[in-house]
C-alpha cells in the first residue's frame, strides 16, 4: 500500500502518519467495526465514484445491523469521500470508511466506548494482479466454511467475521493458489475471502443468492444488471461444489477483485483453461461502465 497525505477522521483531515487509534480501541480486540470498499475511477469527465451512495447507505445498513450509532448520515460520508479523493490528489483510487467502537470499554460489551468514523484512499491496481485479470487466477475450495447466519450477519460488513476470510484466503495462498471458495455449513457454494462467486454453463449465468449466506455485492448487483441487459440469462441458484467443476466459466465479483477470471479450480481447468467469451463480456462492460464510457449507466458514477 502507498501511502497518501490525508485520511478523514470524523469531520477532520489529518496526516496519514497521525491516524492513530488508543491501543485500548474495542475494535481492535473484539472487531466490533464496520466497513466498505469503494473504487473511484478516471473517467472522461474526471475522477468518478462508482456507486457511492450505495455502498454508505451499505455501511449504515452494516452499523445498524450490528448496533453501531453511526452518527454521519449518507450525504455527508459521499462528500467526506470526494474531498478525501481531492486532496489526496487521486485520480482513481480505492477507498475504505471504517466505523467502530473506539476506547472507552475493555469488556466484551461495548456499551460506553466512543464509536468513531474514519476513512482512507489510496491508490490501488488489479486485486489478484494484472496476470490474474488477463489469464485468470488459481483457486481451491477452502477447507473453512462460511461463516452461519445463526452466528454473523453475512450480509453486513463486519469487521470481526472477516477473520473466517482471512483463514481461507490465508490457506489458499499457502498452498500455492490465489483465492478460496468458501461453501456454507450446508456445504453450497457462498463466496471467496472477498468476492462473489460466478458460474457459467451452456450459455447461462448463475450466483448463490443470499440466502447461501453472501454479501449481497454492489458490483455483483451491478454485473447481473449489465449482462442481463446484454442478452445473457441471469439466475440466483443455490450451486454445488460439483456445479463449480461441471462450469464453462468461473469469475470472481467485487469491489476489490472488479471481474478477474477463475481458470483452474482445485487443479481441474475449467472450460477450456482459459477466460470464456461471457467472462470477458463481463470484465468490458463493467470496465467501460466504471469509467464513463456507458451512457445508460453514468447514474452509477458520483463525480469527485
Amino acid at each position: 500500500m502507498e501511502a497518501t497525505s490525508f485520511i478523514w477522521s470524523d469531520g477532520e483531515m489529518v496526516a496519514w502518519e497521525d491516524a492513530t487509534v488508543h491501543f485500548l480501541t474495542h475494535a481492535l480486540h473484539y472487531g466490533t467495526g464496520v466497513f466498505e470498499g469503494i473504487r473511484a475511477y478516471a473517467t472522461p469527465e474526471g475522477t468518478a465514484v462508482f456507486r457511492l451512495t450505495e455502498h454508505m447507505e451499505r455501511l449504515h445498513r452494516s452499523a445498524r445491523a450490528y448496533d453501531l450509532p453511526l452518527r454521519h448520515d449518507v450525504a455527508t460520508l459521499n462528500e467526506a469521500c470526494r474531498e478525501l479523493l481531492r486532496v489526496n490528489e487521486l485520480e482513481s483510487g480505492y477507498i475504505r470508511p471504517l466505523v467502530f467502537f473506539a476506547e472507552g470499554a475493555a469488556s466484551v460489551n461495548p456499551r460506553g466506548a466512543v464509536v468513531r468514523t474514519m476513512m482512507a484512499s489510496w491508490a490501488w491496481g488489479a486485486y489478484m494482479g494484472e496476470e490474474g485479470v488477463r489469464d485468470g487466477v488459481r483457486a481451491r475450495v477452502s477447507s473453512w466454511r462460511r461463516i452461519s447466519q445463526a452466528s454473523f450477519i453475512p450480509t453486513a460488513k463486519g469487521s470481526g467475521q472477516y477473520l473466517n476470510s482471512v483463514l481461507a484466503k490465508s490457506e489458499a495462498t499457502r498452498t500455492g493458489y490465489d483465492e478460496a471458495i468458501l461453501l456454507n455449513e450446508q456445504g453450497t457454494v457462498a463466496e471467496a475471502s472477498g468476492a462473489n462467486v460466478f458460474v457459467v454453463r451452456e450459455g447461462v449465468l448463475a450466483t448463490p443468492p443470499v440466502s447461501s449466506g453472501i454479501l449481497e455485492g454492489i458490483t455483483r448487483a451491478s454485473v447481473m444488471t449489465l449482462l442481463a441487459d446484454a442478452g445473457v440469462e441471469v439466475r440466483e441458484s443455490v450451486l454445488t461444489r460439483g456445479s463449480l467443476y461441471d462450469a464453462d466459466e468461473l469469475f470472481f465479483v467485487g469491489t476489490a477483485a472488479e471481474v478477474t477470471p477463475i481458470r483452474e479450480l482445485d487443479d481441474r481447468p475449467i472450460g477450456s483453461g482459459e477466460p470464456g467469451p461471457i467472462t470477458r463480456m463481463a470484465q468490458d462492460l463493467f470496465a467501460d461502465a466504471a469509467r464513463g464510457k456507458l451512457d445508460e449507466y453514468r447514474h452509477w458514477l458520483d463525480l469527485v
